[in-house]
Protein backbone atom coordinates (compact mmCIF):
# COMPACT_ATOMS: atom_id res chain seq x y z
CA UNK A 1 0.00 0.00 0.00
CA UNK A 2 1.58 3.27 -0.63
CA UNK A 3 1.52 6.38 1.23
CA UNK A 4 -1.55 8.23 -0.52
CA UNK A 5 -3.44 5.28 -0.50
CA UNK A 6 -2.69 5.08 3.77
CA UNK A 7 -3.73 8.80 4.12
CA UNK A 8 -7.03 8.27 2.56
CA UNK A 9 -8.08 5.38 4.54
CA UNK A 10 -6.98 7.41 7.91
CA UNK A 11 -8.99 10.59 6.80
CA UNK A 12 -12.08 10.47 9.45
CA UNK A 13 -15.39 10.81 8.18
CA UNK A 14 -17.18 13.98 7.96
CA UNK A 15 -20.37 14.53 10.10
CA UNK A 16 -22.79 16.96 9.65
CA UNK A 17 -22.48 19.48 12.81
CA UNK A 18 -26.59 19.91 13.35
CA UNK A 19 -28.08 19.13 16.74
CA UNK A 20 -30.93 16.55 17.26
CA UNK A 21 -32.45 19.54 18.84
CA UNK A 22 -32.29 21.56 15.33
CA UNK A 23 -33.25 18.60 13.55
CA UNK A 24 -36.56 18.66 15.20
CA UNK A 25 -37.22 22.41 15.49
CA UNK A 26 -36.90 22.48 11.55
CA UNK A 27 -39.22 19.28 11.52
CA UNK A 28 -41.78 21.01 13.59
CA UNK A 29 -41.39 24.74 11.33
CA UNK A 30 -41.93 22.90 7.84
CA UNK A 31 -45.13 20.46 9.59
CA UNK A 32 -46.71 23.63 10.48
CA UNK A 33 -45.37 25.81 6.94
CA UNK A 34 -47.11 22.64 5.01
CA UNK A 35 -50.08 22.22 6.97
CA UNK A 36 -52.73 24.38 5.40
CA UNK A 37 -54.80 26.83 7.85
CA UNK A 38 -58.24 25.23 9.31
CA UNK A 39 -60.98 26.41 8.04
CA UNK A 40 -63.42 28.78 10.49
CA UNK A 41 -66.12 26.61 12.64
CA UNK A 42 -69.94 27.97 11.66
CA UNK A 43 -71.25 29.97 14.10
CA UNK A 44 -74.80 29.46 15.43
CA UNK A 45 -77.08 32.62 15.10
CA UNK A 46 -77.32 34.81 18.52
CA UNK A 47 -81.26 35.79 18.82
CA UNK A 48 -81.88 39.10 18.81
CA UNK A 49 -81.75 41.24 22.09
CA UNK A 50 -85.22 40.75 23.73
CA UNK A 51 -85.60 37.68 22.50
CA UNK A 52 -84.99 34.13 23.93
CA UNK A 53 -84.99 33.43 27.62
CA UNK A 54 -85.22 35.80 30.09
CA UNK A 55 -83.47 35.72 34.02
CA UNK A 56 -85.65 35.27 36.35
CA UNK A 57 -86.31 38.20 38.55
Amino acid sequence: MSASENKVQQRPRVVAGVSMRDLLAAGAAANVISTPPRAPEPQAPRPAAGHGHREAA
